[in-house]
């Protein structure tokens, strides 16, 4: 019999960790959801903390870190720890998402948080193109037949037919949030490949998500964007920004990726930019023009086009939601 508080009962305490996260990948849809909803409030958090672009990033990785530390350690208990090359791809990684994020966040502030969402998930479309383009991988049928619909929906994002467009400056808005979609699909191309043992997701994760506030504090600082004396009640929305959107929502999403067909994971990921766009309505009182509100449907419905495998069912999904 192990007594109580031997190193029998701290092993019983370290195993809950893993628990949870079978109970949560035993219920993939419910996971799915969850994730997607996290990464929707992303925007709307970033704006009720009302500081800086790189102070937002830095602190959204710094909550965010705890939480993947955690599930890193115990991989790293199950499994072992990582590679040099896994450690330094991660590192790389978390330097294309210190520059996704801090092109969001200036994006967020010329077009509002809902146009910028949908504008940031259109790296569903880059790797695509990337890959033709970097790797001679030819992109599908479905990426060239969603491609204009895209670039249509996007010029009536960005205003420039359009006087009554919502925005500061929507334009501007919509340049920094296709550099966002570009940085998001350099993070995901070279995360993927630190991140190909299964057993240890986390880890990789953890390890981007500090380069990330290295990389994005050390290039705040010098244009003034970097403030650390932040008081409350901005802490509060950065702590629910950082936990929701930089561990949680990524976490559940990871967990329900291989588990579900991809019709149904795509649906659930595209449901995050719509959801996005109607709290940025309720919460924060945007107000999209008519062509704008256009504009986001035929982003939306061409990345549908290129992800969703109609009429056949897949493992996987080729990207995870953006925000």
């Amino acid at each position: 019999m192990t007594a109580p508080g031997s190193a029998g009962g701290a092993d019983r305490e370290e195993d809950r960790g893993p628990a949870v996260l079978a109970a949560l990948a035993a219920r993939p849809r419910l996971s799915a959801l969850l994730g997607a909803m996290c990464i929707a409030f992303s925007g709307i958090f970033y704006r009720y903390s009302d500081v800086p672009p790189a102070t937002a990033t830095v602190f959204r990785c710094l909550y965010g870190l705890p939480l993947l530390a955690l599930v890193a350690w115990l991989e790293h208990r199950r499994h072992g720890g990582l590679d040099r090359r896994t450690v330094a791809l991660a590192t790389v990684a978390g330097g294309f998402f210190a520059a996704d994020l801090t092109f969001w966040h200036h994006a967020i502030e010329h077009v509002g948080a809902g146009l910028a969402t949908v504008l940031a998930n259109l790296q569903v479309l880059v790797v695509g193109l990337v890959a033709w383009l970097v790797f001679r991988e030819r992109p599908s049928r479905a990426i060239l037949v969603a491609l204009p619909v895209v670039l249509v929906g996007i010029v009536l994002i960005s205003g420039l037919i359009d006087a009554n467009a919502y925005g500061e400056n929507p334009a501007l808005g919509v340049v920094l949030g296709v550099a966002t979609a570009f940085s998001y699909a350099g993070y995901l191309l070279v995360i993927r490949r630190s991140g190909r043992d299964a057993r240890r997701p986390a880890g990789p994760v953890a390890v981007a998500t500090l380069s990330t506030a290295l990389v994005a504090g050390a290039v705040g600082a010098p244009l003034g964007e970097l403030q650390l004396a932040v008081t409350w009640p901005e802490h509060a929305w950065l702590l629910a920004y950082g936990v929701t959107s930089q561990s949680l929502g990524y976490l559940l999403i990871s967990l329900s990726l291989p588990r579900l067909p991809a019709v149904l994971t795509s649906i659930i990921l595209l449901a995050q930019p719509v959801a996005t766009v109607a709290l940025a309505m309720v919460l924060l009182g945007e107000a999209p023009s008519i062509a704008q509100l256009i504009g986001v449907c035929l982003v939306v419905g061409g990345i549908a086009v290129a992800t969703v495998p109609l009429g056949r069912l897949r493992p996987s999904v080729p990207a995870a939601a953006s925000g």
